[in-house]
């Protein structure tokens, strides 16, 4: 039999696929700002040959980004193959802003590029190089579809054209191996995989069970069980109804802004808990601060965020595709008190990490993959129908510091989070270089004051800092006070 090439996709994967409909654009991205004089042409612009090549001379590390989608027949379960035309300068694309190129044009430009669906026919990515920015600075945006990669995936990707100095060139690499597509293979070699695995992956189980201890499989079997009763449980429950959850259009609003990471660790060293849990009890003040000014009463509010955890392993930290769980916690819109809010953040985070949602969702993954791939899918539109959440919030952690495109040094990423049905705000975040980046990704008619959330996320921050200052004042006092005593 003649040599040939495809990886399947797993459910989770194929599940970012089957949710896209023309409004839920299912692509991950980020828009990151560069310094421009180091890829400066004489001519003035932003040297996109250069950008190119170090695009190109990366492609080998990460393969996934030359493959496109093919469909096994009868099954129409989707894998990856080589894309024979693969076309670099179909995917890096460069643009100009209009004079005089501030960050709010650039944050226009990025929400109607996160607009567009990507080509299915082609490697789903692109690139776009965006010049004419003002302060001696150009950006990259970027969009990836949510079925080649997540976010902490993306984050390993980096060094693909990235380095950690600035004199550190890639001309001075040897030279990237010659890339050469793997044929494709026949309809009948993708249905007898396809067969082969839907059949070997349950008998596999079986012989698994089979060879392990009756009180592990016991053990392993309430596992499983309570996972699933919790999963099951936790998405057809709905959170209540809130501006943020109707009916949603193709049209995306695109904002972004820093905090300095090191005021967010002290906030966590004052008033405990992680960092991640003091970024959500700043989402629960801002959004119950815009909810407000908006006129919506919050009291008494079950709203939830979802929020995807890394489940990678020392194993498949490289792998691609989507290695991630999802946990779901109550914010305390309700709470008047900046710290009581994040008390009462650091419970509901708990709970949920001592709760079986993580493992119960991989369980349900792979009982998919296993057996019937549309389970997942259609437990994935279930959920979407019965709203168990109101907003998603991801929180990735990035490089501590600088990384350089040759030679230009990366100044800031914002990162976007795709907006799943009757979801009208997505929230990201990503650690660089000692600042936290947040993306707020919205659709465009039903936050046309995204802003004004923008604002109200800095607000909170403040207030948060003035509680742990507050608290260390007191900590303080009464630290000399039993001295004294």
């Amino acid at each position: 039999m003649a040599y040939s090439h495809f990886e399947r996709l797993s459910a989770l994967d194929d599940s970012f696929l089957e949710l896209e409909d023309g409004v839920s654009h299912m692509h991950i991205g980020a828009v990151a700002l560069f310094e421009a004089a180091p890829l400066r042409t004489p001519e003035g612009g932003i040297d996109i040959a250069r950008i190119e090549g170090a695009v190109a001379a990366g492609l080998h590390r990460i393969p996934r980004y030359r493959q496109k989608l093919a469909r096994v027949p009868l099954f129409d379960h989707p894998v990856w193959v080589d894309d024979a035309r693969f076309n670099l300068h179909y995917h890096v694309r460069h643009t100009h802003l209009p004079a005089p190129g501030d960050e709010r044009s650039l944050k226009r430009l990025a929400g109607r590029l996160m607009s567009q669906e990507l080509d299915r026919g082609k490697p789903l990515w692109e690139m776009w190089v965006v010049e004419g920015l003002e302060g001696d600075r150009f950006a990259i945006v970027t969009k990836v579809h949510h079925c080649m990669i997540d976010g902490v995936g993306s984050v390993e990707l980096t060094g693909a054209m990235m380095r950690p100095t600035p004199d550190d060139d890639l001309a001075l690499e040897e030279p990237p191996p010659v890339w050469s597509p793997r044929p494709a293979p026949s309809g009948t070699e993708l249905f007898l995989s396809e067969l082969g695995h839907r059949v070997g992956a349950p008998l596999a189980a079986v012989k698994r069970m089979v060879g392990s201890e009756p009180s592990a499989v016991l053990r392993g079997a309430r596992d499983v069980v309570r996972g699933l009763s919790e999963v099951l449980a936790t998405g057809l429950s709905p959170a209540s109804a809130s501006p943020l959850n109707v009916d949603t259009g193709p049209h995306r609003r695109f904002d972004w802004l820093s905090m300095d990471l090191e005021e967010i660790r002290k906030i966590r060293k004052s008033l405990g808990g992680t960092i991640n849990d003091v970024v959500l009890a700043i989402v629960s003040g801002a959004l119950r601060r815009f909810l407000h000014r908006r006129g919506d009463d919050v009291g008494g509010l079950d709203f939830r965020v979802m929020m995807p955890v890394n489940v990678r392993t020392a194993a498949t930290r490289d792998h691609l595709g989507n290695q991630v769980a999802m946990l779901t916690a109550r914010l305390p819109l309700d709470e008047a008190s900046a710290r009581h809010r994040l008390e009462r953040v650091i419970a509901e985070t708990t709970r949920s990490k001592q709760s079986s949602q993580a493992s119960g969702m991989q369980v349900l993954e792979e009982l998919s993959d296993s057996t019937f791939t549309t389970l997942f899918t259609q437990f994935a539109r279930l959920t979407t129908l019965s709203r168990p959440y109101n907003v998603i919030v991801t929180n990735v952690p990035g490089p501590p510091c600088p990384i350089y495109l040759l030679g230009a040094k990366m100044l800031s990423v914002a990162p976007l989070v795709p907006l799943f049905a009757n979801q009208a705000l997505g929230i990201a975040l990503f650690s660089y270089d000692g600042r936290i980046y947040w993306g707020f990704n919205a659709d465009w008619d039903a936050l046309p004051d995204l802003h004004e959330l923008v604002v109200a996320t800095e607000h909170e921050l403040e207030a948060l800092a003035n509680a742990a200052s507050l608290a260390g004042a007191i900590a303080a006092t009464e630290m000399a006070a039993a001295r004294s005593a």
